[in-house]
């Protein structure tokens, strides 16, 4: 029997576990250093946009932004963040209907990891892509230090699980670097580049703890950064930029 899902129950914090973490805020604009190479100028589509905070980022660099949701209480959360015009669709990817060809940059950050059909949706995405056009990638990163360190610890069962917390908040899959690569030449898109976002030996909550308490400075997280970029499989995320092929 397919689950039915809801979607605006997902996101809440249960006890001591949090759905999002300020890292993992700080991490959005580490994304969009390394994604702007390959950003495409245009109209831009965002896809699951939790409250905002990265439609905001959006926002300083493209003037046309369509964001679709499946949660109507994020998307009420996120509209009070926005500045100016943002085309918000409450709609699951399955069922949203969209222009072919009208976007040229797309964004799936976070958000693979919670789809229940994820080949399906991707052929979707592919089809929503100008001929430039470039879709953009993230999600949590299975091999991250700090995940490997976790299973050390017999706090997750083996580095690809997905546990009880991350199943109630609505992940479906975690994904490696091969996996994540798997799955979107399955969808039939063209890898451009793909990589690491940050060196990760810390979990999300010690981290917010040390920056907090100033034990570790901005110095220390661009370290992070630049090694991510020399060893891609130990990031807090990985990455991919996607071109439609013809």
């Amino acid at each position: 029997m397919k689950e039915i899902r809801n979607y605006d129950k997902e996101f809440a914090d249960a006890g001591s576990r949090r759905y999002a973490y300020d890292f993992d805020y700080l991490m959005h604009a580490y994304m969009m250093r390394t994604f702007a190479p390959h950003l495409v100028d245009g109209s831009a589509l965002e896809l699951g946009c939790y409250k905002g905070e990265f439609t905001c980022l959006l926002q300083q660099r493209f003037n046309e932004i369509t964001v679709v949701e499946a949660s109507e209480a994020l998307i009420n959360e996120a509209k009070l963040r926005v500045n100016g015009e943002v085309l918000f669709l409450h709609s699951t990817f399955e069922q949203v209907e969209l222009r072919q060809g009208a976007f040229d940059s797309a964004f799936l950050i976070h958000t693979l990891e919670h789809l229940d059909n994820p080949v399906e949706v991707l052929q979707r995405i592919r089809s929503w892509l100008s001929p430039a056009g470039r879709l953009f990638v993230a999600v949590p990163n299975a091999n991250a230090i700090s995940r490997q360190l976790a299973v050390k610890m017999g706090l997750v069962d083996y580095n690809a699980a997905v546990t009880k917390g991350e199943y109630d908040h609505g992940h479906r899959d975690t994904y490696a670097l091969d996996t994540l690569e798997y799955v979107l030449r399955q969808s039939g898109l063209q890898i451009v580049e793909s990589g690491g976002v940050f060196l990760k030996p810390f979990a999300n909550f010690q981290f917010d703890l040390m920056i907090n308490h100033q034990i570790i400075d901005e110095a220390y997280l661009e370290a992070c950064f630049a090694l991510g970029k020399k060893y891609p499989d130990f990031c807090a995320s990985i990455y991919a930029v996607c071109a439609s092929r013809a």
